[in-house]
């Protein structure tokens, strides 16, 4: 046994428990022979080793943090062409024990706690490992500190950044959305600024002469609502760029042309022409409602609830929340968290509970929800908001749905979090606990679906996952899977996942 310094990695298949569910062991078997032969060759490639093999997962040893982190850049890289490969990565850097082959330490641990917090196609690393990185070979971010079990204190963790990812900050994709974003491109003219803008600096050589013109000619005061976009820094160039106030936004300039042009901007009105500026509307998505799972789902979730918010968005679990609506083996039941709920037209005082029947009408101060009841198959029932939020996602060009869209798309959200699950008995739902499990990442694919106009006006609706299915529902025939491709009518409504998503068909002129 000695001791020794090194970069330990975990490599864990996304949703293995879920999916094995309704697979036969040979599939399970192809699976994990496929992860190997994926992850296996990079490994080798960057001087690192497979430690251990634990069926969906794989244990991996590198010397150098920066081998590592440049092995699981490169895996990434590889699952972004694969369409059902879904891995989540995990790196941390120490002192481990090593017996043989086998590595043992607090080390190996630490990277295990990480990868259970991670999400599906990134790899997080601890600061430590980011310490012995070289930062001019590496793209990274930080992250928010993690509270680990049976780890003291809060944990530091970033975020290596493959060269085709962008994780656009959320000031970032709402100044886009909101049309007062302002990219300024190197030797590239501007012709319109918008007011009150966030600047982003694009193609501009960190710490150059021409990055410093272009600040200083920039139309804020505000030093945090300059951002620069970069991809390798050296540590000294980032630490001198965010001692000024400023922001970075790490990616490649292809990565951020996709993320930004998957985000369709809405042009601010003019206040003094409310009531005579024409536009021509267009078809987009509209976020339509809640879809709730039948249960008990898989033998793994007994019962499960989301919290509904007073600007409708359905939530795992919130402080804020006005309604609870609840969904067990006997029934749906929405639980009042405040004031102004009622069903039927019948008050209900905060804390009161009342079961939803079929057409039954939940109402909240800000919003009204029509419960569909769906006396079987894979889903209980759907909640469909009456008034349902634009997506600003149009419908011009094909719109992949998924948790991961390629190109113009829309992404549709994980909401994580356990509080709101109640877990069936037993070793299969204690695994799934433990790999943090949620409905929404079981039942939706990185690229689920792909919506498409045609020439004649109408959307058609594919499905891109084998996995994972995708729904259409209307009142007249109910909930139908999609298998190949479909027509998505005027008043279907797409299920994926826990998420009702709508179709708002343009009217022609508007005033």
């Amino acid at each position: 046994m000695s001791t020794a310094t090194r970069t330990v990695m975990f490599s864990d298949l996304v949703g293995y428990t879920a999916r094995s569910i309704n697979s036969k062991r040979e599939e399970q078997r192809q699976l994990v022979i496929a992860h190997e032969r994926l992850v296996e060759p990079q490994v080798l490639a960057h001087g690192g080793r497979v430690v251990n093999r634990m069926g969906d997962g794989l244990l991996l040893c590198f010397d150098s943090a920066t081998e590592a982190a440049l092995a699981g850049q490169a895996i990434l890289e590889q699952v972004a062409l694969e369409d059902e490969l879904e891995l989540r990565l995990a790196a941390a850097t120490g002192d481990v024990e090593e017996i043989g082959e086998d590595v043992l330490g607090d080390i190996v641990n630490l990277a295990a706690r990480v990868n259970a917090e991670g999400k599906p196609g990134e790899l997080w690393i601890t600061d430590v490992t980011r310490q012995c990185l070289n930062q001019r070979e590496i793209a990274w971010e930080p992250l928010d500190a993690l509270a680990l079990k049976g780890i003291p204190g809060m944990v530091a963790v970033c975020r290596v950044v493959p060269r085709h990812r962008c994780h656009l900050p959320l000031v970032i994709s709402s100044a886009q959305r909101s049309a007062h974003l302002l990219r300024l491109r190197h030797n590239v003219p501007v012709s319109v600024i918008p007011a009150d803008p966030i600047v982003l600096l694009e193609g501009f050589a960190p710490g150059s002469p021409e990055l410093q013109r272009a600040v200083d000619a920039v139309p804020v005061m505000d030093p945090a609502r300059v951002w620069l976009n970069a991809y390798q820094l050296s540590p000294a160039t980032r630490l001198e760029w965010l001692g000024r106030g400023h922001n970075l936004l790490i990616s490649t300039p292809e990565a951020l042309d996709r993320a930004l042009g998957a985000i369709v901007p809405q042009p601010p009105t003019d206040p003094a022409q409310p009531s005579t500026q024409s536009f021509e509307a267009e078809d987009a998505l509209t976020l339509a409602g809640l879809a709730l799972p039948a249960v008990p789902f898989s033998n793994i979730i007994a019962a499960y609830s989301f919290d509904l918010l007073s600007d409708s968005r359905w939530v795992s679990r919130d402080n804020g929340a006005v309604a609870r609506v609840e969904v067990r083996v006997e029934g749906v039941s929405v639980l009042a968290l405040a004031a102004g709920v009622s069903v039927n037209g019948q008050p209900l005082r905060a804390g009161e509970r009342r079961p939803l029947n079929h057409g039954a009408i939940m109402r909240t101060s800000t919003s009204d929800h029509r419960f569909s009841s769906l006396a079987s198959g894979p889903y209980r029932g759907l909640l469909v908001n009456l008034s349902p939020a634009d997506l600003l996602v149009s419908l011009k060009q094909a719109v992949e749905l998924g948790r991961d869209p390629q190109g113009h798309g829309f992404s549709v959200h994980d909401r994580r979090g356990e509080e709101n699950l109640t877990w069936c008995p037993g070793p299969r739902a204690a695994r799934a606990r433990e790999e943090g499990f949620n409905l929404d990442r079981s039942l939706i694919s990185r690229r689920h679906a792909r919506l498409t106009p045609d020439r004649e006006g109408q959307l058609r609706l594919t499905s891109l996952s084998e996995r994972s299915p995708t729904y259409l529902h209307s009142d007249r025939r109910g909930l139908e899977r999609v298998v190949g491709e479909a027509t998505a009518h005027d008043d279907d409504l797409i299920v994926l996942g826990t998420h009702v998503i709508g179709v708002r068909r343009g009217a022609g002129a508007m005033s």
